[in-house]
């Protein structure tokens, strides 16, 4: 997160409801204030704000911006979408 933009509380949010609603908290959420973390935002490869870095399972998976996108959000994710609707 850069800060406290709209933009980076809205990808925040949007991933939070991702976990609780269709991962059912199957997941782990860590923000990360680039400003404020600098080398650990480097050290994952964070080039843009709001970026949401899938690490598990493998390969790893990057998606920026602020997540309005539900059915970009399950394709660049790789999440199985089978049965879901209205995305």
């Amino acid at each position: 997160m850069a800060g406290a933009t709209d933009r980076s509380q809205q990808a925040i949010l949007r991933a939070r409801q991702l976990c609780e609603t269709e991962l059912k908290g199957n997941c782990e959420l860590e923000v990360i204030d680039v400003y404020q973390r600098p080398i650990l935002a480097h050290d994952g490869q964070i080039v843009a704000t709001p970026t949401l870095v899938r690490e598990f399972p493998q390969p790893v998976r990057r998606l920026i911006g602020n997540l309005s996108n539900t059915s970009g959000l399950f394709v660049g994710l790789n999440l199985d979408t089978k049965g879901k609707t209205g995305r």
